[in-house]
C-alpha cells in the first residue's frame, strides 16, 4: 500500500501527478493506473453493488479486514478505471474511521476538480460517497 495513511498516500500521488508537464500526459498515466487494478470478479457485478450516479458503469465491492476496509472495483471506461485506481490506492486497506476523518484534498491538488467532464466528476464524487457510505456503515458496526 503507497504511504502508510491516506494524507501519505494523497502526498505521493500529488507529487507523482507534479511529474507531468501537461494535462495529456496527466491523462495517460491516469488511464495506465486504470490498466493495472486486479482481476474484478464477473459474479461480482450486480445490480446492488453498482454506483449510481456514474455516467459510466462502475462497480464497488467493499470487505472489512478487521478494522480496516479493503475495496475492489472496475469500470467500464479507461479514464473511470484510472480513478477507480487513484481512489483505491488512496483509501482500500484503511480503518473505517480514517477515510471518514480524511478530506479528499488530492482532487483539487492534483487539477482533477478543474480538468474533469462535468459527468466524470459527478462520478468520481460517487464514487467517493460510496466509499464514505461503506466506511460510515462499518464505523456503525453494520
Amino acid at each position: 500500500m503507497a504511504g502508510s495513511t491516506i494524507a501519505e498516500a494523497e502526498r505521493e500521488l500529488v507529487e507523482e501527478f507534479a511529474l507531468f508537464d501537461n494535462w495529456v500526459d496527466r491523462y495517460q498515466y491516469i488511464i495506465d493506473l486504470g490498466r493495472h487494478l486486479p482481476p474484478f470478479p464477473e459474479a461480482a457485478k450486480t445490480e446492488e453493488r453498482k454506483i449510481k450516479g456514474c455516467q459510466s458503469q462502475v462497480w464497488l465491492v467493499t470487505r472489512a479486514v478487521g478494522d480496516r476496509l479493503e475495496f475492489q472495483a472496475v469500470s467500464d471506461s479507461t479514464i473511470v478505471s484510472g480513478l477507480i485506481a487513484i481512489l483505491m490506492r488512496i483509501y482500500s486497506g484503511r480503518p473505517a474511521r480514517d477515510i471518514l476523518a480524511a478530506t479528499p484534498g488530492f482532487i483539487s491538488a492534483i487539477g482533477l476538480d478543474q480538468h474533469l467532464s462535468p459527468t466524470r466528476s459527478n462520478g468520481l464524487h460517487a464514487m467517493l460517497g460510496a466509499i464514505r457510505s461503506a466506511a460510515a456503515a462499518a464505523s456503525a458496526g453494520t
